[in-house]
């Protein structure tokens, strides 16, 4: 299902002809279904190697292979379409839209669909994944009336709307006291199995890794894998 050959990143930096590596020789393979979770300090790439899988940044070399497709030869209006139908993103920051109520927030990237059932279908799915995450009485909320927790959980609710095939989570709990943190957790990996959709997550958090999946050590632009 996704599969990294030899990604590396690097950012222009004065005075230096390489610039700044941030990522080296990344391999990585990832089956439908699973879920890893990448670990790593603050600075080390974790972000920037989340934002090449889901195709918000392309790699200075490499191949990110997804679904059969190479994502660093494809051009913008088909990672746009890529972005938007078959993957998820679940960010630290619950970026929800604060004017609109919860039902509303979650239907946003099913804006795009033009047929009038794949709508009425989306807002079935809406209300049923709303319902599911415990959130049923809270649809016509705003997200200035929830609480942190409840917000990520429409966050993680948007990104599974258009049932997408990979759901790429960036520090989803970093903003969360402990037991948010771990409701995210347990939702996540529920959802895993359930949805049947990949799941890729970045965190500070050992202990939240080692619940969710498979987890991986990215440091210094190395990743290796910490379960062997």
């Amino acid at each position: 299902m996704l599969e990294l050959v030899n990604v590396a990143k690097s950012y222009p930096s004065p005075g230096s002809a390489s610039g700044v590596c941030v990522l080296r020789e990344i391999a990585l393979r990832v089956e439908d279904g699973r879920s890893i979770v990448i670990v790593g300090p603050s600075g080390s790439g974790k972000s920037t190697l989340l934002n090449i899988i889901g195709a918000l940044d392309r790699p200075t070399s490499g191949e990110v292979l997804f679904d059969g497709r190479d994502l660093t030869i494809l051009n913008e209006t088909e990672l746009a379409r890529i972005r938007n139908r078959e993957i998820g993103f679940v960010f630290q920051l619950h970026h929800l839209l604060p004017q609109c109520t919860v039902l509303e927030n979650v239907l946003v990237p099913t804006l795009a669909h033009k047929d009038s059932s794949s709508k009425k279908d989306a807002q079935e799915r809406a209300i049923n994944l709303l319902q599911r995450v415990g959130l049923e009485d809270h649809l016509l909320h705003r997200p200035g009336e929830l609480s942190g927790g409840q917000r990520q959980r429409v966050a993680v609710v948007r990104a599974l709307i258009n049932r997408p095939k990979l759901l790429l989570a960036d520090e989803p709990t970093g903003s969360l006291d402990a037991d948010a943190s771990k409701n995210i957790a347990e939702l996540l990996v529920e959802l895993n199995r359930s949805e049947k959709v990949t799941l890729i997550m970045v965190t500070h958090s050992l202990e939240l890794a080692e619940y969710i999946g498979q987890v991986w050590q990215l440091s210094d632009g190395v990743l290796k894998n910490r379960s062997r």
